[in-house]
């Protein structure tokens, strides 16, 4: 796998949605941006409490929160990359699956991926105004589309068009 990946990633696997990709490069595309997602996440984890501070009480200038978010500025900008990566292995997949508007359905796992982040990222801040049920109805849309591109894109075979 890790050969194969290497391969794909060098033939610009990940940077342009042209082309046609089987399941089994799809899923081990989407377990690598997965994968490297899961780590980027658990480092911020790590570092969020540096991020929460009360200037009465540390000072103006306290290492670990300038670190906490210099990552978080790394963070968002590798998630943005992982969602873009993660469109164009999905565009070749649904154009191999023969769907029309291969670009529209790739781009709808990303774009709910990323509602879901802003959504629970809003939503303590401004819980009078956006009830919780937003953000598990956002939750729910996202593990349909989870599902479903699991199952469409990672086991079906390609079309015969």
């Amino acid at each position: 796998m890790a050969a194969s990946l290497a391969q794909f990633a060098g033939r610009f696997g990940f940077r342009t949605d042209q082309g046609r990709i089987d399941a089994k490069t799809w899923r081990q595309g989407s377990a690598f941006l997965c994968v490297l997602l899961a780590v980027l996440t658990l480092v911020w984890f790590l570092l969020a409490p540096f991020a929460h501070r009360d200037l009465a009480s540390t000072p103006f200038l306290a290492w670990g929160t300038v670190a906490a978010f210099v990552y978080l500025m790394f963070y968002a900008f590798a998630i943005l990359l992982i969602a873009i990566c993660h469109y164009n292995l999905s565009a070749k997949r649904w154009r191999d699956r023969g769907w029309r508007g291969p670009g529209a359905l790739a781009g709808l796992l990303p774009l709910c991926a990323l509602l879901s982040g802003a959504v629970h990222w809003l939503q303590p801040r401004v819980a009078d105004v956006l009830p919780y049920w937003y953000v598990a109805g956002v939750d729910a849309a996202l593990l349909a589309i989870i599902v479903w591109n699991v199952l469409e894109l990672g086991f079906f075979e390609a079309s015969e068009v």
